[in-house]
């Protein structure tokens, strides 16, 4: 409207009305600049005017978006109209770069510098990039990421962009949460990255009504001005992770995990419920119980102590590399020992093998002090990876290094693609979404446990490099130990009882080794 046209009782009543309606005020007074068209009237499209409601509606809310949707636009509005309508509001932008945070502020001053005469009721005190305050006393301030961000300020309104990329947010939300606890409103929007950070987690729990934040979910062709022709041209360079993150709105395939999305999904859709919970604690999942046919692996990680952590193990039946049981707990060492050993020997004295950690090497010791055979020993010589062996030649338990994390989460990713390890647990599935590349380290995301995972990918490099390949070397001292017996006659030297001598040598050998892994054949 002009001010040309409107009586002192019009421009009271329009100002009552832009007070209480963000969209009217923007819609009718709000200006905009272009990067081609330059200063344009604020035409919000309905996606846009639903967002404004839902900022007056719920305190809380979080926006899972696709790229280039204007929402840090619209957020700027909805700014611009809190601090020119009421007084004392203190508001913070944050973002991971201080110029995304400054472009917001930028934004907000340009809808109020364009405001009608007679709209401007606060005259603007302090502007500069990374702020701006008002003669009413509210104002607007932009931050990075930094520890200390925003902590000793009571917020009115606290705007979070791109959340999901910010590294520190979990421990920024643990600062900032209590500056909101006057009333204070939060808006946190982002593209998706991955699962596992603070982003993903507040907005699923927000999903299921699990926090007080309100979820909206904007995908790529809530804007009217696109279609599939738009979409196609602007993602064809583009990998499916970039399409994921930036247009679809995908948790799962926008992320950097070690096992890539489209397998953890696959391996989800078929992982079931277990057939029994046992155990105390109830955590002690069952799915098959021992079968004659089958020979089973128990691979273990014990928890720090620190309350943190959980001990795990697994149980893989090694012909078909199913997970058959699985334990998750915060059992003590002696529990744990006990819990370890009743299993094993519930599945027929299989080998048990534990990674020997400070803690992990207590349980190995107490599992020695009480007689359980069939444990697993890494070998001494450090470069025999693909060696192991069931009597103490060697160290107790499954050595953790430099030289070998790479070499059992590379397996664990190998079966995993090529079908070849079945998991039933949504348990060890949850940690592989969250097992992600940081800083070119595989490991949990922040928050995040992935005992399972460890545990689960040192049970598919001992099935492979070990079991598999004794068994190979047991088939060949058989065939070699009956070709012996058949053949003995034709061996000559020409020192005589030499031939006899390293004959009955190698048999012992053999016999020795045979009998040390005999287990592998049982069934």
């Amino acid at each position: 409207m002009s001010s040309l046209k409107l009586t002192k009782e019009e421009i009271i009543s329009e100002l009552r009305r832009c007070g209480k309606d963000p969209t009217y005020f923007l819609k009718n007074y709000g200006k905009i600049t272009h990067p081609i068209k330059g200063l344009i009237p604020f035409k919000t499209f309905p996606f846009q005017d639903v967002l404004l409601k839902d900022f007056n509606d719920h305190r809380f809310n979080i926006i899972l978006k696709s790229r280039q949707l204007g929402i840090s636009t619209i957020s700027a509005g909805y700014i611009a109209w809190m601090i020119l309508f009421y007084r004392d509001k203190n508001i913070l932008v944050m973002a991971t770069k201080q110029a995304t945070a400054a472009n917001l502020v930028k934004k907000v001053k340009a809808i109020i510098s364009n405001v009608p005469d007679w709209m401007q009721l606060a005259t603007i005190k302090i502007d500069n990039r990374h702020s701006l305050e008002l003669s009413n006393g509210s104002q607007i301030k932009a931050v990075t990421t930094s520890a200390d961000a925003g902590r000793s300020e009571a917020l009115s309104l606290l705007v979070i962009d791109e959340a999901a990329h910010i590294d520190n947010m979990y421990e920024l939300w643990t600062g900032l949460g209590p500056t909101l606890a006057t009333g204070g409103r939060c808006i946190a929007l982002s593209s998706p990255l991955g699962t596992g950070n603070w982003f993903h987690k507040t907005y699923v729990e927000a999903e299921s009504k699990k926090n007080e934040f309100y979820a909206t979910k904007l995908m790529w062709d809530v804007h009217p001005e696109r279609n599939q022709e738009w979409y196609e041209r602007e993602t064809k360079n583009l990998s499916p992770r970039e399409v994921a993150q930036e247009y679809l709105c995908s948790f799962n395939a926008s992320g950097e995990t070690v096992i890539a999305p489209e397998f953890i999904d696959r391996i989800r859709t078929i992982c079931r419920d277990p057939e029994r919970k046992e155990f105390l604690d109830g955590n002690l999942y069952i799915w098959k119980d021992f079968e004659d046919t089958g020979t089973y692996l128990i691979t273990a990680d014990v928890a720090r102590g620190d309350g943190k952590d959980y001990s795990v193990f697994h149980v893989l039946e090694t012909k078909t590399m199913e997970q058959v049981a699985e334990y998750q707990g915060k059992l003590d060492l002696d529990g744990f020992t006990d819990l370890l050993i009743q299993t094993g020997n519930r599945y027929n004295g299989s080998m048990i093998v534990v990674e020997n950690n400070n803690i992990g090497y207590s349980v190995l010791m107490k599992l020695i002090e009480r007689g359980y055979k069939n444990l697993y020993y890494t070998p001494r010589n450090a470069d025999a990876l693909d060696a192991f062996t069931v009597s103490s030649n060697g160290t107790a338990g499954f050595s953790t290094s430099a030289k070998t994390r790479p070499l059992i989460i590379a397996k664990l990713e190998e079966y995993v693609r090529n079908k070849t390890l079945s998991v039933n647990s949504l348990r060890t599935i949850r940690e592989l979404e969250t097992f992600v590349w940081r800083n070119g380290r595989p490991e949990a995301q922040s928050g995040y446990n992935d005992d399972l995972v460890m545990s689960m990918a040192i049970g598919c490099w001992v099935r492979d490099t070990a079991i598999i390949n004794n068994e190979r070397n047991l088939e060949y001292s058989k065939a070699f130990l009956n070709a012996i017996t058949k053949n003995n006659s034709s061996m000559n030297t020409t020192i005589p009882g030499m031939a006899q001598y390293e004959r009955s040598q190698r048999l012992r050998d053999i016999q020795q080794q045979y009998s040390q892994f005999s287990w592998l054949f049982k069934g």
